[in-house]
């Protein structure tokens, strides 16, 4: 593994010592690559071959265990850049003792782009991504026509890539990054119900607005 790639898995300046352990206390939950240059091999992964979901920057991964946990049939890998939030996901599924979850720690922009195989992937979600609010850090925000690409690319014909923020204008401004020729918009199920992030919770009890996309691969 090259300098730049050992600091996208490692860089985690902002957790304790503990927390900082690079070796996986939950290595059932936990995915290590053996390469870090080619796809994953999802059905030696999950042992066997299911609908994929991904939850890109999955914070504490309380949102991906409860969706593990409601549908068992489906398998499901949360990634995340901070090893303690890594590790408070593999608790959270310890806890709630379902086995179709992996949590990988790694920046989810690299994930997308090198990580997960073409027409590999179902459904993604990106809920809540740091908005970089100020004007020199904008070019640091994850949604970019490259990226948009890079999940278009990993999503089976159909795929579905499900989008949430609280900044209006950043909101604003992924809504008119989409490529039309790419994705259209996703009618969801009448019935449908996902859990709440650790941040969408905060929004609902502030009465924040919450801004979303809802989006369908087309081409």
């Amino acid at each position: 593994m090259n300098d730049q790639i050992f600091q996208i898995v490692l860089d985690d300046d902002s957790e304790t010592r503990e927390e900082r352990d690079d070796a996986p206390r939950f290595p059932d939950i936990e995915l290590i690559p053996q390469d870090y240059f080619a796809p994953l091999d999802l059905e030696k992964i999950f042992g066997r071959k299911a609908i994929l979901e991904v939850d890109l920057g999955c914070g504490d991964g309380g949102f991906v265990a409860e969706l593990a946990a409601k549908f068992p049939e489906r398998n499901f890998l949360g990634i995340e850049r901070l090893g303690g939030r890594v590790l408070r996901g593999c608790r959270k599924v310890t806890r709630l003792g379902v086995q179709n979850v992996r949590y990988l720690r790694i920046e989810s922009g690299y994930a997308v782009r090198y990580l997960l195989a073409p027409e590999s992937v179902d459904v993604v979600h990106l809920l809540f991504p740091d908005p970089w609010p100020k004007k020199k850090h904008k070019r640091r925000r994850i949604v970019q026509p490259a990226f948009l690409e890079a999940i278009h690319r990993m999503l089976i014909p159909g795929g579905r890539f499900r989008i949430a923020t609280d900044q209006e204008n950043y909101f604003s401004v992924i809504r008119d990054l989409i490529p039309p020729q790419l994705f259209a918009p996703n009618a969801p199920e009448p019935n449908e119900i996902f859990p709440l992030t650790t941040f969408e919770r905060h929004f609902v009890r502030e009465a924040s607005p919450i801004y979303r996309l809802d989006l369908r691969k087309i081409s």
